[in-house]
């Protein structure tokens, strides 16, 4: 790795703060998916946008013409269509986006946010805490490494055109839920999103999300560090990572190292290299016929290789 080298990183793990014997259900409604929705449950569906700021059972679309950021489009059609469909947040605000009482989980998050990604800060805070778990830039949270649309197709993160960002991480709390967006650019932004959550029991042995983005420009030596400083019990559930190269070199051979339970000088869990790391192989534009024609050319005596 060149000292030239730009990284940008996000982890998302899950931590465990209580540990009791009591385990999760697969009828609770916590984490529903198509193995077991057609289990019941007593979860209580809500959503929170511009248009029901709260959640509360019959208060969305009760925005009026001269109160939201849609009032001119829906001149023409009133109170009830679409009056107030985002937000907007001055140079400098922090907005609360959602403020949640009680136990429940986030199941789905979609936002398109104008302005800088890398200027919105998304903060999530659960129960009382007062630092919070999740503190990232929104469009690194979502993959969008470079502050321009890219499209992302997984299971916990989708982006779709134009700029629809939206996260299936499911995120239990117990007390209360905060979620806010600060805008540090020197211009506004327009934010349009909407919070899914159920209200229900969160099993004891629940971890909560949490997310973090350190970024390196350049890199110190040869070591950029994902995170630092985890204790307790709990699961890492992946990274996101983008990569800039200011140099001919090759890019590739950064190992993942996981350093656990004490692990000093070398850790207990290492990998073969960056692109191997993210589920390629020998680059990834390159075709096979082209890396091992070059591999036995830097052989000398090819089946010693």
């Amino acid at each position: 790795m060149q000292k030239s080298t730009f990284i940008m990183s996000i982890l998302w793990f899950c931590a465990f703060s209580v540990a009791t014997a009591q385990k999760s259900q697969s009828d609770s409604g916590l984490n529903p998916n198509l193995s077991n929705i057609f289990l019941l449950s007593d979860a209580k569906t809500r959503s929170i946008s511009p248009e029901n700021i709260t959640g509360e059972v019959g208060k969305g679309g009760m925005a009026d013409l001269g109160n939201g950021t849609g009032s001119h489009a829906a001149r023409e059609l009133g109170q009830g269509w679409k009056v107030s469909p985002s937000v907007k947040i001055e140079a400098g605000q922090t907005f609360t986006l959602a403020e949640i009482d009680g136990s429940g989980v986030i199941q789905h998050i979609w936002m398109t946010p104008t302005g800088n990604w890398r200027f919105s800060i998304l903060r999530m805070y659960w129960d009382d805490e007062k630092e919070p778990s999740i503190e990232v830039p929104v469009g690194d949270f979502f993959g969008m490494g470079w502050g321009e649309y890219a499209p992302v197709n997984s299971l916990p993160v989708t982006v779709n055109p134009g700029s629809a960002f939206n996260s299936y991480w499911p995120m239990p709390f117990r007390k209360k839920c905060r979620i806010t967006m600060e805008n540090i650019d020197s211009h506004e932004m327009f934010l349009y999103y909407q919070i899914d959550y159920s209200l229900l029991s969160v099993p004891d042995d629940a971890a909560y999300f949490h997310a973090q983005f350190r970024r390196s420009n350049p890199t110190e030596g040869a070591m950029h560090t994902l995170v630092d400083g985890i204790k307790g019990k709990g699961q890492y559930v992946g990274t996101f990572m983008a990569w800039q190269v200011n140099n001919k070199g090759w890019w590739g051979e950064g190992e993942i190292k996981f350093f656990m339970e004490g692990d000093k000088k070398f850790p207990t869990i290492i990998g073969t290299g960056t692109e191997d790391y993210f589920l390629g192989s020998y680059n990834f534009e390159n075709k096979k016929k082209k890396i091992r024609e070059l591999f036995y050319s830097l052989c000398r005596t090819p089946p010693n290789c």
